[in-house]
């Protein structure tokens, strides 16, 4: 994966002069650190990235110089990355399993932020990370709906175990904190609402007040036509509910963006290889590569196709069944595509909001998967 040193116009400029046959991620700067000044002005507490989203460099170098001052971190090499890149960042090392080797490392790194959601892996902490000036939160999962995937399938304890914990980590003198996770691509605002109340209910049955309140990621991108994500509506919810549970004195609230803070910076283009009988289309890129997420979390309709001279389709939309480059058969993307019909071999399909779980898990599977990132002034088509 290359990144071009030209400054493009737009995506449109670039694929009329160079022409690739391999899939261009379009990279906006400065469309990254508005997104970034938008959560720092509108989240009423510490804003941290989730660099898994999309940990390229240049990424985290762009949410530094926009004012980020906190990563959420979830391995020793994303450790590594910043505090080589950030080195004056919060690191809140919030994956709730890790083996022994990965919290020594962390706590040789200076790592003061943990998450846990087991009595096993608490005792890990205690065991291994030194407790002055150190938080652990206690991560907690409800039954709520309203997200793309429910991450409370893998991570999260129940309000019980939750109480139980919390009351652990103070006696084992920790700075008592919670956290959760609504679920990615969260539409529903209302999913904070239930759990910041349900934080609420975990201190009363506790007995400890917690410290900071970490309400995740979640927090949705803009992949469908006409459904612009309303964030700063979330995050009058979040002050106001919290406020309203802990009578008053909230704790120190966090989140940790990834999806909603760089979705929108990147943009897409994959060529059509071939227009099989008018029926499907082959692209050079799909599942294996930075498509890999579309049949999980469905498909992005923010779409337009361009010709290889740089002018956009405009025939009526059809109905397409859309393959990757490679010979596996699950290498489709979910549902059939809306696509002009009269769209052609050597066409760029463009797709917007592709910034998060796009170029992290993009794989060589077959032989496919060569990447370009252009840098653009802007992200139309």
């Amino acid at each position: 994966m290359g990144l071009s040193k030209t400054i493009w116009t737009n995506p449109s400029e670039f694929l009329r002069i160079e022409r690739p046959v391999d899939p261009v991620m379009f990279f906006a700067p400065a469309v990254l650190q508005d997104t970034a000044r938008r959560f720092l002005d509108g989240f009423p507490g510490l804003v941290t990235y989730a660099v898994k989203s999309n940990p390229d460099e240049m990424v985290i170098q762009n949410l530094v110089a926009a004012g980020i001052e906190g990563f959420d971190v979830a391995s020793p090499a994303e450790i590594e990355m910043i505090a080589r890149l950030a080195p004056t960042a919060a690191m809140h090392y919030n994956n709730p399993v890790r083996a022994r080797h990965e919290i020594e490392y962390a706590v040789a790194m200076g790592v003061k932020s943990y998450s846990v959601d087991s009595r096993s892996e608490l005792a890990k902490l205690v065991d291994l990370v030194p407790a002055e000036g150190t938080e652990i939160s206690v991560r907690f999962k409800l039954p709520v709906s309203g997200a793309a995937y429910n991450f409370g399938a893998k991570f999260g304890a129940t309000v019980e175990l939750a109480a139980e914990l919390l009351r652990a980590v103070d006696a084992a003198g920790f700075i008592p904190s919670l956290t959760f996770h609504p679920g990615t691509q969260c539409t529903d605002p209302m999913a904070w609402d239930a759990y910041i109340r349900a934080a609420a209910e975990i201190c009363r049955l506790a007995g400890v007040k917690a410290r900071r309140l970490n309400t995740g990621g979640g927090f949705p991108a803009h992949r469908v036509e006409g459904e612009l994500p309303a964030l700063e509506a979330i995050f009058a919810l979040i002050a106001r509910v919290a406020d309203e549970a802990f009578e008053g004195t909230p704790p120190a609230l966090v989140c940790e963006p990834g999806r909603g803070m760089v979705a929108e910076a990147f943009t897409l283009a994959a060529q059509v290889k071939a227009v099989r009988d008018d029926a499907h289309v082959f692209l050079n890129d799909g599942t294996y590569g930075a498509l890999d997420e579309l049949p999980i979390t469905g498909m992005i309709t923010r779409i337009a196709v361009v010709e290889p001279e740089g002018r956009r389709r405009t025939a009526e939309a059809a109905p397409r069944i859309v393959f990757g480059p490679t010979c596996d058969s699950v290498d489709r993307l979910p549902g059939e595509v809306m696509l002009p019909g009269d769209i052609a071999e050597g066409d760029y399909v463009v797709l917007s909001g592709m910034g998060a779980y796009s170029t992290a898990t993009n794989t060589r599977f077959n032989g496919f998967g060569a990447l370009t990132i252009a840098t653009v002034m802007r992200l139309d088509a």
